[in-house]
């Protein structure tokens, strides 16, 4: 990684000395046309879709617009400003993950692989999926040593407490150290564009978006159990009974995250909280943390913004828990005011997954460099020394 993500642009202009242009272009609302081109209707249909008419995804967008960086003059500096942030205790050197997404060989051959290997070179926490189409040790693997990675659950009901014990024993033996509970996709959401395609990637009969499943011992164990064969016989009649145990179609209760906290030996995440009244709950049950999320609006239609309710659930709870954010973040600027709206840390989705479409790892590492680029930028000019809540605050916004 460059010293400063900022010099990216200089690299940039350097090779245009040379008359040597981006392979990808920087403009953001560009990535999603490009991955467009080069995905199938069922790939990228997938990807971009939303729940309903789309108005919660659009509401994501739109909420962004509803504030405005007011940027402070002759703030002397003598370096770019400090992405570095600190949270559950940890100094990361960013304030930007990767969101969980699943089936990330549909968008492109090495899927979750090139993404761990682009996180892991830029410092950025890697967050796998358990719709993921890479087993937990390869992406760990591909991760390296040094990358930091967590682990996004989609929690099976309590009669298959053992399948998820199994899920988290191989996250904590495989270097995952933070655990995030997705809370609003114990059922898929009403995704038009998927059902126009008649594409739902975990019935297939391969092992896209079930690996976790195909590749767990107890899993196995329990359908030959029930079906009298192993996994590679039937791949087809696996991958709906995997599906059908992390997608259970009925949710968890609040007394369940007990079960979380005797099995998982780090901080835990629940994503999906838009609420003031289920933070609070969140802190009372003991959780680490909580991402202010709405599945990028693909789960339920006529939802709320994420960025909306951010501000109210951090002055209810900021100062007890980590509030993260997700949803609707497509540049720098976007995660500049999540930050200054109170969020410790912004998950993002959507682009990258753009970025593997259009070039594999280089895409995806292409994309991150461009937001952290971006985000820096945007703060040194905006008189913002550093993401620290001293420098970055609500008095830097406007509401418009």
């Amino acid at each position: 990684m460059s010293p400063s993500p900022y010099a990216y642009q200089s690299e940039v202009y350097a090779h245009g000395l040379r008359d040597q242009k981006p392979a990808i272009t920087f403009i953001p609302s560009e990535w999603e046309n490009l991955a467009r081109e080069r995905l199938s209707a069922n790939s990228f249909s997938y990807v971009h879709g939303s729940a309903g008419t789309g108005e919660t995804d659009r509401k994501n967008r739109s909420a962004f617009q509803s504030w405005s960086v007011i940027p402070s003059r002759l703030v002397p500096s003598a370096k770019f400003p400090d992405l570095s942030t600190t949270l559950f205790g940890k100094t990361y050197s960013s304030p930007i993950a990767i969101a969980p997404v699943g089936v990330q060989t549909i968008f492109h051959p090495e899927g979750e692989r090139a993404v761990a290997r682009a996180a892991a070179e830029l410092d950025v926490p890697y967050t796998l999926s358990t719709a993921t189409a890479t087993s937990t040790e390869d992406v760990a693997e591909a991760n390296g040593a040094d990358g930091k990675r967590w682990f996004q659950l989609y929690w099976p009901g309590n009669e298959h407490n053992d399948i998820t014990v199994s899920l988290l024993e191989r996250a904590k033996k495989n270097g995952y150290d933070v655990l995030v509970v997705t809370l609003d996709t114990y059922i898929l959401g009403w995704r038009p564009t998927d059902m126009d395609n008649g594409y739902n990637p975990f019935l297939r009969a391969d092992s896209i978006g079930v690996e976790l499943g195909f590749s767990d011992p107890v899993f196995r164990r329990h359908f030959k159990d029930r079906y009298g064969k192993e996994v590679e016989e039937d791949k087809g009649t696996a991958a709906a009974e995997w599906t059908k145990i992390v997608f259970p179609g009925v949710s968890h209760s609040w007394e369940d995250l007990a079960f979380l906290k005797e099995h998982w030996e780090g901080p835990i995440v629940l994503k999906g909280v838009q609420s003031v009244a289920d933070a609070r709950r969140a802190v009372e049950c003991g959780m680490q943390g909580i991402v202010v999320s709405n599945h990028g609006g693909r789960q339920m239609d006529g939802g709320v913004g994420s960025l909306t309710v951010l501000p109210g659930i951090v002055d209810a709870v900021g100062e007890q828990i980590e509030v993260l954010f997700d949803s609707g973040v497509r540049c720098g600027a976007d995660v500049m005011k999540a930050l200054a709206l109170g969020a410790k840390m912004v998950l993002v989705g959507r682009p990258y997954v753009y970025g593997l479409a259009i070039a594999g790892e280089e895409g995806v590492r292409h994309v991150l460099r461009s937001l952290l680029g971006d985000l820096q930028l945007s703060l040194h000019l905006g008189g913002i020394r550093s993401v620290r809540k001293e420098d970055l605050n609500r008095e830097c916004l406007v509401r418009e």
